[in-house]
């Protein structure tokens, strides 16, 4: 059998949350708690907030040389290092960070926050809410607007009003966008990978459909179901969406090359067995039950479609026009799901962005977290340029 491919080792059941529960290990993580409730866009608001965050290297006296990461739907904090006691899984954009690499730690502070939301420490539907019970199917509706507010309030804790560089691809793309557009003068630079101006219908299609799956399943419990022991949870329905964004993620020559129509070995597909591409999306969905929590998916999911940068600011292209820092906006040529019309869209509007870098990738949207040779060149360009100019104080 095909390691890339095969059946998680453990047959135990998963738990009813792959969710960063109080009492498991913290890990590299640390916290930031909000000051107050956090008013939501949608209504409403958050009584308290906390986000869990990871920093690498060492802030400057003058607070000048902080860059922000920001993750998309299923990433979190832990950008860098292995896997281990509080981390199930390696940084996610580990060959980017560390001395000499493109994000060099012994020149720049590295802030990496599990967005609001989340499940990996930050506040969401895992975390405790008013009662001490988990939030479950009560969490409020979020933006990503809320996320940013909240994302500045940690920036705010940190001491840093301006970033060197703030960076992000497909959600966190978004986020990113936001953060240029939202508080133009606390971004110096810019680089946005493989997202849009604003969420597209065909965008908002596939996510619906992911978040019908995980709301069908028995288990789902309209969302409380955080208590529940081990194997029931709403792991078919999370599993299904999983599968749906995982052919997304990926392009059809990259599935094609892999796995042709070949049956998975030792199994005949017209007798109750798999493909192999079959193998292979089963296979990402038992890994994402173990480590995520379906009520984030939901809550992630439904802020992503309502992004829309130009929402009551005049349309994209008035807010793209705020955008003060020096940008770069990259999207990966394989792309089916954040097609490169977007990026040029955003780099149309931005006035600083001018032409769209193109990622060469056979392996569709995930291009932006693979070719990481590709990626760092892009924030080298961005970070060398911030390097040579004086620190600008404002905002």
């Amino acid at each position: 059998m095909n390691p890339a491919t095969a059946a998680p080792a453990t047959a135990l059941p998963p738990p009813a949350t792959g969710a960063w529960r109080e009492g498991d290990p913290a890990g590299r993580r640390q916290w930031h708690r909000h000051a107050g409730p956090l008013a939501l866009e949608a209504g409403g608001a958050l009584p308290e907030v906390r986000l869990a965050f990871e920093t690498w290297g060492r802030l400057a006296p003058d607070r000048a040389n902080a860059v922000l990461v920001l993750h998309a739907l299923t990433g979190d904090s832990h950008l860098a290092g292995p896997a281990g006691p509080g981390h199930p899984t390696a940084g996610w954009w580990d060959a980017l960070v560390g001395p000499g690499r493109p994000l060099d730690t012994d020149r720049w502070f590295v802030v990496a926050p599990n967005v609001l939301g989340g499940c990996q420490g930050s506040t969401g539907p895992a975390s405790a809410g008013p009662g001490g019970a988990p939030w479950g199917g009560a969490f409020p509706r979020l933006t990503q607007r809320d996320q940013v507010r909240a994302e500045a309030g940690l920036a705010d804790a940190l001491g840093i009003g301006r970033w060197a560089l703030v960076v992000g691809g497909s959600m966190g793309g978004m986020r990113a966008l936001e953060w240029a557009v939202a508080a133009p003068g606390r971004v110096a630079a810019l680089l946005l990978l493989a997202c849009p101006a604003a969420a597209s219908a065909d965008q908002i299609a596939w996510a619906a459909a992911q978040v019908h799956a995980i709301r069908a399943d028995p288990l789902w419990r309209g969302g409380d179901y955080h208590d529940a022991p081990p194997g029931q949870g709403p792991h078919t329905g999370l599993g299904i969406a999983r599968r749906i964004a995982h052919v997304t993620y990926r392009s059809a020559a990259e599935l094609e090359a892999r796995f042709g129509h070949e049956a998975q070995e030792g199994e005949q597909p017209w007798r109750g067995g798999r493909y192999r591409v079959e193998s292979y999306l089963d296979h990402q969905a038992a890994k994402l039950v173990r480590r995520f929590d379906a009520g984030s998916y939901v809550a992630l999911a439904e802020a992503m479609n309502t992004h829309d940068v130009g929402r009551g600011r005049g349309g994209v292209r008035a807010a793209l026009r705020r955008i003060q820092a020096r940008t770069l906006v990259a999207g990966v040529d394989s792309d089916r799901l954040y097609p490169l019309t977007q990026q040029e869209e955003l780099a149309d509007g931005i006035p600083s962005a001018r032409e769209t870098r193109v990622i060469r990738s056979a392996y569709g949207h995930d291009g932006f977290l693979l070719e990481t040779e590709q990626v760092g060149a892009l924030v080298r360009e961005l970070l060398d340029g911030t390097q040579q100019r004086p620190a600008d104080r404002s905002g």
